[in-house]
Formats: structure tokens, sequence, C-alpha cells
């Protein structure tokens, strides 16, 4: 229950292109990465992240200790590996990758792709997100891994291939 003067959150906007907090988070380069539900909004237990992709690539392969994360595929095709195993997504696919379990995603498509990211629970992903955001374009494994440590996670391997 709210606390006097506290108002219950009934619902929170966040306008297509927009973040949940800020203007455009880029990472890597050319990525953008909007925030549409925070942890904030969610007592913890959910984050809901966009992805924008213009070039084709992802992340490291990584694991989060704490939290499942599930991949919705909105435009484009993504190739996303969860443990051994390697799934070919289009629009309206979806996949989620267990805690613990090594998994990586690339942009295969032409033109852009936009896929959605949840992480359950939330856990510390805002804070991750902003760090990332300052590393730049092509940070050192060594920096990346320490980032990835901070909050929760660890890097795997490399990046998946684009093809």
């Amino acid at each position: 229950m709210a606390g006097e003067g506290e108002r219950k959150l009934t619902a929170r906007l966040v306008p297509a292109g927009t973040d949940r907090f800020r203007g455009k988070r880029e990472v890597f380069g050319s990525r953008v990465i909007d925030l549409k539900v925070s942890a904030q909004d969610t007592n913890g237990g959910l984050a809901v992240t966009e992805i924008i992709d213009v070039e084709k690539g992802g992340p490291a392969r990584h694991l989060h200790h704490e939290q499942e994360e599930w991949f919705y595929v909105v435009e484009g095709e993504y190739v996303i590996e969860v443990g051994e195993e390697r799934y070919e997504l289009g629009p309206g696919d979806c996949v989620l990758a267990a805690r613990k379990v090594a998994h990586g995603w690339a942009y295969v498509g032409e033109g852009k792709g936009r896929l959605i990211a949840a992480l359950q629970p939330a856990d510390e992903i805002e804070a991750f997100l902003e760090e990332l955001a300052k590393l730049g374009s092509s940070p050192a494994r060594e920096e990346l891994g320490r980032v990835f440590s901070w909050h929760g996670m660890e890097l795997m391997g490399p990046p998946l291939s684009n093809e």
C-alpha cells in the first residue's frame, strides 16, 4: 500500500522512439537500447528494453547469474543462441534464456531490426545499460568483462557470427 504522500503507479506511458528516463542511449556505436519498463516501475521485478539495430552484430556471449532474459523479434532477422541451441528468429518469434545459461544474439537482417528484451528480475540492468553506453563503440574485452561482472553477468565468449 502506498504511504501518505505517495502516489500508486497505475500506468506509465513511454512513447515510441523514447527511453523511460532519457533520450537516445547508444551502445557499441550504432545500437540503440531504450528502457521501456523500469525496475522502479515494478519493484525490481521486471525490466523491458527495445533494441534497435541498423548494423549487423550483437553483444558478446554472456550469462546472467540471477535473471531470465526473454527476446521477442519485432522487426528484422536475428540469430539467438541459448546454451547449445541456435535459433533463427523473425518478426513475432521469441525465445527465453534461463538464468546461468550462456546466450548471445546477433542482428543478421538488412535495414533496421527491433528486438524486445525483458529481464526478470530487473536486478541491475539499468545501471548496466548506463555503464555500457559510456564505454564507446569498441571497448577492450577486459573493461567490458568488468562492467558485466559488476552487474551480475559474466562474459562467456565472443559475439555471434553475423551470418
